[in-house]
């Protein structure tokens, strides 16, 4: 009966060790996965374009999300923006970009977005707003955007930076 026990002692103790082992060895592979992602994730959302006004140049930081994916293999683009409402330009793209558009409730200058799934928007004020918009980017440095987008309509050159 003593053999008995130490057998089924063992038995359990190697049982221990094996759910021990996987679980150790399920825990690493998932810490590197994250860590892959991550990784991943940081390197698409210090993606930069250069915007060109006039003299003048801009960064801005693009999203790591599906539309500013879409929208980077579209550059480089030059359009005329049409001046709309006192804070915004826009300019409608030739084909659709996948959205997913929502509320970002306070507009920020330097916000460049989509508004339904064909117009490109640059926010040059900061305001409130009930519409709906899916966020492309932003620029890093807004000393100057407005000036340069000016009153009137303008030429714009995107490309990747």
């Amino acid at each position: 009966m003593l053999n008995n026990m130490k057998k089924q002692d063992q038995q359990i103790t190697l049982s221990l060790l094996v759910c021990a082992l996987l679980l150790s060895s399920f825990s690493c592979a998932k810490k590197q996965d994250e860590s892959v992602t991550t990784t991943a994730s940081e390197t698409l959302a210090k993606q930069r374009m250069t915007i060109k006004i006039s003299a003048q140049t801009f960064t801005a930081t693009l999203l790591d999300n599906y539309t500013a994916k879409a929208f980077l293999q579209k550059l480089p683009m030059t359009f005329q923006m049409t001046e709309l409402n006192g804070n915004e330009k826009y300019h409608d793209l030739s084909a659709s970009l996948p959205a997913q558009a929502g509320n970002p409730d306070t507009i920020r200058t330097g916000d460049i977005m989509l508004y339904g799934s064909k117009t490109l928007v640059m926010f040059y004020k900061d305001f409130q707003t009930p519409y709906n918009y899916t966020k492309i980017a932003s620029i890093d440095n807004t000393e100057g955007f407005a000036a340069a987008l000016g009153a009137e309509n303008v030429t714009v050159t995107l490309e990747i930076n």
